[in-house]
């Protein structure tokens, strides 16, 4: 990101004079220093552990040419046989063949001795200072922000070690430096459409600073008359508040001035999420599974092929619309998490599944958004954060911390398949034939997977044109090729993305859709369908 705003009047003195007083809200602002040391703060801790000692002995004379001391069950590995026995013993144990009963060998063998409690001294990196942004003076409105009066902007300094505190802030807006109190009050003054850019940092007693953050702020007008209000939004991996408007501050674009539209809105209360669509597919699983009589029907409610018959629709209709809306709650709960739109997290269930999270016959995709196996590895391999939460479930913490991309394939392929099972509610001995409780779980899974998909599309154009994504194309339809990414697979994306690029076009869903290849245009009507294009 790059972000922010101050006061005309600030920007104006500090332009005059950088020695001199600016009041931004209640607290001084001061010109600033040059760019902060950053973060600086290790300590020295004990740690006990098990010391495992193991000798490296002759097999010709059974002499111990070195002890090895390892802090971890098994054999010692090369790298620690080298180290503490030097090159010469290393090169002849490596050369040593596997030596069987009664046979006369040469070369070295290990030897375990023993294992005791030991300690030693180990150095920690310590949790740097952090600074926040929130907004005062305005409500959450839309996936924006608006505001009766220009708003304020806040930055708060926060020290997570105890017994030190923050001596200050400083930073740049759009290059004019400030240094302020532990918290400063920015009153924001109108912006284009771009918004201004804001650097910032805290200082420390404990002698060091945070790392540089960033943000930008836009603050326009309502409907250009600013008596009727303003509408403010904000891009930083700071912010502190309610979520931003969808992926945004991954693609580092605002949405489009006064709020999001509908179908990539989160609404203010659960209940505008219901809908009443007569969903067929749903329809015929209700009345097989015996929630819905159907007896009354001259053909039971059903036609061939699993769909309901037109009277069994009708009495189907109560159950349907019921069963639709069952999963609103942990929706709306997701979205106000983490910010992936509530309302095209709905439609992609409904164009999925239609809400009924049993596996498709004969198809590989399961749950309520039918995840694969492709989908799972896009999941672990996009969303770092996720990524290590799931997979200390599935593997040692040791082998997570390598990270997704480095696993072995044994290892990536395992996570996929526990990912995809995680989400997979068919269950044939539970009532209903599904997993109700695994299927209510799976919506943050999903919403997760979206994150994951708009983290790769990001990287994609970023990838093809240098800079951010939101230097390149619009927020809606960013959320467009996401979608593409999600149905289709990065192989089409990236190719239609290409083509684009190459074209001169401009980078837009008008012209990227038409460069889908024949093998992905199915993601041509699944894109139009959910983002309220009529094709």
């Amino acid at each position: 990101m790059k972000t922010f705003i101050p006061v005309e009047r600030a920007v104006l003195a500090l332009l005059i004079s950088l020695t001199s007083v600016l009041t931004f809200g209640n607290r001084r602002v001061f010109a600033a220093e040059a760019q902060p040391p950053g973060p600086d703060r290790f300590t020295v801790v004990i740690q006990e552990y098990t010391s495992y000692e193991w000798w490296l002995t002759s097999y010709s004379e059974n002499k111990v040419a070195c002890s090895i001391e390892v802090d971890h069950q098994g054999l010692p590995v090369g790298g620690e046989i080298f180290t503490a026995c030097g090159k010469t013993y290393y090169d002849q144990w490596a050369d040593t063949k596997t030596c069987l009963p009664d046979e006369t060998c040469g070369g070295y063998y290990l030897l375990y001795v023993n294992s005791k409690p030991a300690r030693r001294e180990v150095g920690v990196q310590l949790p740097p200072p952090e600074v926040w942004v929130s907004l005062d003076g305005c409500v959450p409105s839309n996936s924006t922000f608006r505001c009766d009066t220009l708003p304020t902007l806040v930055l708060t300094g926060e020290e997570p070690i105890d017994g030190e505190h923050i001596t200050g802030l400083a930073g740049s807006v759009n290059g004019t430096p400030f240094i302020c109190d532990p918290v400063c009050q920015v009153d924001l003054a109108p912006t284009g459409d771009g918004g201004q850019n804001l650097e910032f940092w805290a200082y420390s007693s404990y002698g060091d600073s945070s790392e540089p953050f960033l943000a930008r702020v836009r603050v326009v007008a309502t409907d250009e008359s600013p008596e009727h209000g303003w509408y403010v939004d904000v891009l930083s991996s700071q912010w502190r508040g309610v979520p931003l408007a969808g992926c945004s501050e991954t693609w580092d674009v605002f949405p489009p001035v006064g709020g999001v539209p509908t179908w990539l809105s989160t609404p203010q209360r659960v209940e505008d999420l219901a809908t009443a669509i007569p969903y067929e597919y749903l329809a015929g699983h209700l009345i097989q599974q015996g929630l819905v009589d159907a007896s009354a029907c001259s053909d039971d409610g059903m036609l061939a092929g699993g769909l309901p018959s037109v009277c069994g629709m009708e009495l189907a209709r109560s159950a349907v619309n019921d069963w639709q809306n069952r999963f609103d709650e942990l929706i709306f709960t997701s979205a106000q998490d983490s910010g992936i739109p509530a309302q095209m997290l709905k439609n992609i269930f409904a164009r999925e599944s239609q809400f009924w999270p049993g596996v498709i016959i004969g198809q590989p995709e399961v749950g309520l958004g039918q995840m694969t196996e492709g989908g799972a590895d896009t999941t672990l391999l996009w969303n770092q954060p996720f990524f290590e939460q799931f997979c200390s479930n599935i593997l040692d913490d040791a082998t997570c911390q390598k990270g997704y991309p480095h696993l072995q394939p044994d290892q990536q392929s395992m996570l996929q398949g526990a990912l995809v099972k995680s989400v997979n509610s068919n269950c044939p001995d539970c009532s209903l034939g599904i997993d109700i409780s695994r299927a209510e779980n799976s919506v943050s899974v999903f919403s997760e997977t979206l994150q994951a998909n708009c983290d790769q599309t990001g990287m994609i154009v970023q990838n093809t044109y240098g800079g951010s994504a939101g230097q390149w194309t619009g927020y809606e339809d960013l959320w467009r090729f996401t979608l593409v990414n999600y149905n289709a697979g990065s192989g089409c994306l990236t190719l239609a993305i290409w083509e684009t690029k190459r074209l001169g076009e401009t980078l837009d869903w008008a012209h990227l859709s038409t460069h889908l290849t024949p093998v992905c245009q199915g993601a041509l009507d699944y894109v139009n369908s959910l983002s309220d294009i009529n094709p």
